[in-house]
């Protein structure tokens, strides 16, 4: 069983929730997270780069004088890459980068993601999130009294508007609902914390 540590946002340690390593998964799959990684960052291309190809660019596609008797070294026609304001040789085209992963696998690979941070200790549980206006200073000091440093995930039960806008503002600090996290935002970050309803949902989500 993982000991899951849970603080009030004074950063004052109030309890300790167990967690079974089984709902995770049990172990970390590192190829998987690989993969689940890869594919992400992947599907963040954008892939418009484009190049004119002989073929796209303007002038005759007459050859521009006869292959002999002119003393000089043969040529092509104007499009030809080798002359200036021809086309590219093996331009660049638009395309995808997408790739795909069955949902099973992605779900596999949030697990394993999540698994270890919880084995490192990463993961703490917020009783008390609640942020009733927008404002950059509390949840500022909310992460001070937790002494966290680097990169970190804040994931709440659902959109919470005042969260979002009093955490835009702090570098390097995500916010996300639990049900639209993957698995590269649960590795990214030195420490995840959820709010208590969040990591309840996560709980029951892989308990059923």
């Amino acid at each position: 069983m993982l000991e899951i540590p849970v603080y009030d946002c004074e950063g004052k340690k109030q309890e300790s929730l167990q967690v079974d390593e089984a709902l995770f998964g049990s172990k970390v799959r590192r190829e998987l997270l690989r993969l689940a990684v890869l594919r992400y960052e992947n599907n963040q291309r954008v892939g418009t780069a484009m190049t004119k190809t002989r073929g796209m660019t303007e002038g005759s596609t007459k050859k521009l004088y006869r292959q002999k008797g002119t003393g000089r070294a043969r040529v092509g026609p104007r499009r030809t890459p080798t002359r200036r304001g021809g086309g590219r040789a093996f331009g660049k085209l638009p395309r995808t980068f997408r790739q795909g992963l069955p949902k099973k696998a992605r779900r596999a690979a949030l697990d394993s993601a999540l698994l270890a941070k919880m084995l490192d200790g990463q993961v703490c549980v917020l009783s008390n999130l609640a942020i009733t206006e927008p404002k950059t200073k509390a949840v500022a000091g909310m992460l001070k009294a937790l002494e966290v440093a680097g990169p970190c995930l804040l994931s709440t039960k659902a959109m919470d508007t005042n969260v979002w806008k009093s955490s835009r503002n702090i570098p390097r600090l995500l916010v996300r609902p639990v049900a639209e996290l993957n698995p590269w935002e649960g590795l990214w970050p030195r420490r995840l914390i959820f709010s208590r309803e969040a990591f309840e949902a996560l709980i029951a989500a892989r308990s059923n």
